[in-house]
């Protein structure tokens, strides 16, 4: 059925994906900025966390009103079998995996962060394989997760070894992050298979970011917008982000393989380090001898895997 598919050919999928993970990339470097727009501190984890649920509320609004008008109907979850999967959703998807996500990113740089949340494309191919068995783990996929993950462990290396590269609630974050995130990259497509993806897409994001607000405000979160207009036109980017780049990706999942696709997922960290190098002012991170190895390590891990696929096309 998925070979059948226009959005299956690589001419469509790859920079259709490519697109998604320019995006995510540059949401390293917006959220940042957002921060100091919005007042919002480092150590101020629950203002991150209403921050947060604000730009995925308005994420939900915006997926839920453009499905909409396209399909010429009002799109919601029918039945309490869609429901529930919304409420799945929305945990992994946009709860657990944004709320460890900000957090984190204030306490780690946007390089750094950027190539972390890279080992999501990993974490997907092994929950893939071996947890929900939708697909078969290779040797090639093996072989690269393997190389992949070695890039993670060289961006966390320092010269007393792991102890001042890492700290949980910073780098260790980002990883349990990426955790949830493939958790949901599997679901949706699962899901995506009898409930329509851009449905499931908008009513996660208004409910994950429903919850995040009401969290964040009750533990005592606030934020006040001292940029003007640019604070207003940040979190309204930081929404587009999260409605375009994740609702493409759920449609290109339907049609995909998780691993095939989650690979070019790993274009998030190269896009995430360059734009934070413009944009931070992080260049001399970005451009360190350390970090390029990790990044060509990543890179490596993505051609492995794409070599699986290949080889797998020229057998059938």
């Amino acid at each position: 059925m998925e070979n059948k598919s226009k959005l299956s050919k690589l001419y469509i999928c790859i920079p259709l994906a490519l697109f998604c993970c320019f995006l995510w990339g540059s949401a390293f470097p917006s959220i940042k900025v957002g921060y100091t727009l919005f007042n919002i501190g480092a150590e101020d984890s629950y203002s991150q966390l209403l921050f947060a649920g604000i730009r995925f509320f308005l994420a939900g609004i915006m997926v839920i009103a453009v499905g909409s008008l396209m399909q010429k109907r009002v799109l919601y979850p029918k039945s309490r079998l869609e429901f529930g999967r919304v409420a799945l959703l929305s945990l992994f998807q946009t709860i657990l995996q944004y709320t460890l996500f900000y957090i984190g990113l204030a306490h780690t740089s946007g390089v750094k962060s950027s190539i972390l949340i890279a080992v999501n494309v990993f974490f997907s191919i092994l929950v893939s394989t071996l947890v929900f068995r939708i697909e078969r783990l290779t040797v090639q996929k093996a072989i690269g997760a393997i190389v992949g993950f070695v890039g993670i462990v060289v961006i966390n290396f320092s010269a007393d070894g792991f102890g001042s590269g890492f700290a949980f609630n910073g780098e260790g974050f980002m990883l349990l992050s990426a955790l949830a995130y493939s958790v949901s990259s599997v679901l949706i497509k699962k899901y995506s298979e009898s409930s329509n993806t851009v449905m499931l897409s908008g009513w996660q994001f208004l409910f994950g970011g429903a919850v995040m607000i009401l969290l964040g405000f009750a533990a005592g979160g606030r934020i006040t917008q001292n940029g003007g207009i640019k604070g207003i036109l940040m979190i309204i980017y930081l929404a587009f982000i999260s409605a375009a780049a994740y609702t493409i990706w759920g449609i290109l999942l339907k049609h995909n393989p998780v691993s095939k696709l989650s690979v070019i997922g790993l274009m998030n960290p190269v896009f995430g380090v360059l734009l934070s190098a413009v944009f931070l002012g992080e260049a001399a991170e970005a451009f360190s001898r350390k970090n390029l190895f990790a990044l060509i390590l990543v890179c490596v891990g993505i051609i492995v895997v794409n070599i699986n696929f290949s080889l797998q096309k020229r057998k059938s």
